[in-house]
């Protein structure tokens, strides 16, 4: 059965959750944690979103995520690449650090934001890592209640609904948060409603769909390949094969880029399909869209490559 596209609404809020390869550890000290802070500081300068809550987990990590133009898929593909090269680096070795592709449910805000970002700051009580959250030191539990400093968190939205005063709100989300420790496992956070990619009425679910149905049409990846093979006159056998030819490499970084423009399935996924290292692939594509951000009026080759493909 295919996969969903990614859904990308522009202001949404997200539920996102990226586990280790195989259920493995993908923090090793407190160094990799605060890497990883690092990471999320820069993603938000670069792409424009915000963080409104976090957890890391042993072998997993927690965010509540809301997204401006840049799509989430973007986000996450330079944050798994980048936090990938750093573990492989410090603990010298190769291969994934996370499992599969990220999981991500679009909420409404307004009936599941509070307790979303409760149920992920109780997820270490739930694990019998700490008896209360305010002392496991790796989620933005301890921002909220005024203990922690992280200028990349938006709490404000969240301690908004509590009260108006700093004060008053920091101890009344305390109160809500500790109003939960006796509530269990919660499918919907991590399988998301009906569709499987959305928490929401069915209302909200109607709306989301149609702004995604108008926004960008679904292009599989095979549409991309048999566009780009014949634009560049190169055969499909010859894009997986081992030839690193200028014209060949060109090819694949294009349709890389393409299908991370519709955001219908990874760069991993691609590079896999082309037998390539997904690293040194998705740093070809970062450089072609460095160089599209960089050019005014984009490259009028790739918006040819879009219309074609849309129009089809």
């Amino acid at each position: 059965m295919a996969r969903q596209p990614r859904l990308h609404v522009a202001g949404g809020v997200y539920h996102v959750m990226v586990r280790g390869n195989g259920g493995q550890k993908i923090f090793f000290d407190a160094g990799d944690r605060s890497y990883l802070y690092l990471l999320l500081q820069q993603g938000l300068e670069r792409y424009g979103h915000r963080i409104h809550g976090f957890c890391c987990m042993p072998n997993h990590i927690h965010l509540v995520m809301q997204v401006h133009n840049k799509p989430l898929s973007q986000i996450m593909q330079n944050l798994s690449f980048r936090y990938t090269r750093w573990i492989n680096t410090q603990q010298a070795r190769s291969g994934h650090v996370f499992q599969g592709r990220y999981k991500a449910i679009l909420v409404d805000a307004d009936e599941y934001l509070l307790q979303l970002i409760r149920y992920i700051h109780l997820n270490p009580v739930r694990a019998g890592l700490v008896n209360n959250p305010v002392v496991y030191p790796w989620s933005s539990h301890r921002a909220y209640l005024g203990r922690e400093e992280l200028s990349w968190l938006s709490r404000d939205w969240v301690l908004s609904y509590f009260a108006k005063r700093a004060t008053t709100a920091c101890q009344r989300y305390a109160a809500f948060v500790q109003e939960g420790k006796g509530e269990g496992h919660r499918a919907e956070f991590h399988q998301g409603g009906e569709d499987g990619r959305v928490l929401a009425d069915d209302q909200f679910l109607e709306q989301v769909l149609g702004m995604e149905h108008n926004r960008r049409p679904v292009v599989p990846l095979p549409a991309i390949i048999a566009c780009i093979s014949t634009a560049y006159d190169v055969h499909i056998k010859d894009l997986r094969g081992p030839s690193r030819t200028r014209v060949l490499a060109d090819a694949r970084r294009t349709i890389g880029w393409l299908a991370r423009h519709f955001g219908t399935v990874t760069i991993q996924e691609v590079a896999n399909y082309f037998h390539r290292d997904a690293s040194t692939f998705s740093r070809h594509i970062e450089k072609l869209e460095a160089a599209v951000r960089n050019r005014k009026g984009g490259i009028p080759k790739l918006d040819q490559y879009i219309k074609a493909l849309t129009q089809a």
